[in-house]
């Protein structure tokens, strides 16, 4: 592929069938095993990288409720799109809080025919420069702790884990379901 042929620009629109064709799951041979602590003198939580037996695949469903947020979050001038000959081959959505100078990605992704490219690293660079410009302290993403890939491709590109939510999807996510993972990158 051609490095030179990806241009990123502000995404000002999407077509639910782009989030799905982009947007499709992963599949990852570790998850990361969370243990959580809580007694009147110590709270803590871990979390340990372990080798699954059968690889953990999970597909993504949009929902239409989440696309109209989505759709209002572009307006918000914050989100990125990678277009490859004039295709779109990945994306950011992100929405800035102002009220703590932090921006929240939704959705961070890039066609599977076009991974390892360097195009994600490039959707994150603009959203850094302009975060920066803006004068905002951080990038918060949110991942799951069987979404090991995510999880590298994060740190690849500065990040660290900075919190876990137990029960953030439902109240039976611990200890054996998908448990969010949050994300940081400091800017400025």
């Amino acid at each position: 592929m051609d490095k030179t042929a990806v241009s990123i620009q502000p995404l000002t629109q999407l077509t639910l069938d782009d989030l799905k064709r982009i947007a499709t799951g992963y599949t990852s041979n570790n998850e990361y095993v969370v243990a959580h602590l809580d007694t009147p003198t110590a709270v803590s939580f871990e979390m340990e990288l372990i080798t699954l037996p059968e690889p953990f695949i999970k597909k993504y469903t949009h929902k239409e409720d989440d696309f109209a947020l989505y759709q209002e979050s572009l307006k918000k001038k914050f989100s990125f799109g990678a277009y490859l000959y004039g295709k779109l081959a990945g994306l950011l959505i992100c929405e800035p809080h102002h009220w703590n100078q932090s921006l929240w990605v939704y959705e961070f992704h890039v066609a599977e025919s076009h991974r390892n490219h360097g195009i994600g690293r490039q959707l994150m660079d603009a959203l850094v420069e302009k975060g920066e410009d803006e004068s905002f302290r951080t990038i918060v993403c949110e991942t799951q702790n069987t979404n090991v890939p995510a999880i590298s491709v994060y740190r690849k590109l500065g990040f660290m884990v900075a919190g876990i939510d137990i029960s953030y999807y439902s109240n039976y996510d611990y200890p054996d379901g998908e448990i969010a993972v949050f994300m940081k990158r400091e800017l400025l």
